[in-house]
């Protein structure tokens, strides 16, 4: 059976290069901006570049998390810094790298060389990580066209 999800977003234009997100399916709305590093860019709000790496940080925590119950992997603590790492490549700027540094304590350090290949496993597993060279469409039919005043 195949199985198929959809997520819907909404974006509204603030000011400047500032937007805010939404969903109809969730309570909480984020600002986003251009980042700091670009023309008009806004310090201290979160960016596309952030939610790109925070999309691939939380997916392969959320898989790690989930292979770790069924493995039964005891730990206490679990946390995960992320590197999102843009450059320009072939004349387009492109989010190149993301780089994952887990931290775990283990209840049982025997279980070191178990819990780094439950975590490979579930880096190699991330839907995310699967699918950040998904083309992209655009569906134009919402568009409207006002006459000028």
């Amino acid at each position: 059976m195949e199985v198929k999800h959809t997520y819907n977003l909404d974006l509204e234009w603030q000011k400047d290069r500032i937007d805010l997100i939404s969903s109809p399916q969730l309570n909480e709305k984020v600002t986003v901006a251009t980042p700091p590093e670009f023309p008009k860019g806004v310090e201290g709000i979160w960016s596309p570049e952030h939610l790109f790496t925070g999309a691939v940080l939380s997916c392969f925590m959320t898989t790690f998390l989930a292979m770790a119950e069924y493995s039964n992997l005891e730990f206490s603590k679990f946390d995960c810094k992320a590197e999102g790492v843009l450059e320009k490549v072939d004349g387009k700027f492109k989010m190149s790298e993301i780089i994952l540094k887990p931290s775990i304590d283990l209840n049982d350090e025997s279980k070191t060389d178990r819990a780094i290949r439950l975590m490979e496993k579930a880096e190699a597993a991330c839907l995310i990580s699967n699918s950040i060279t998904s083309s992209v469409s655009m569906d134009f039919s919402a568009i409207q066209v006002s006459e000028p005043v």
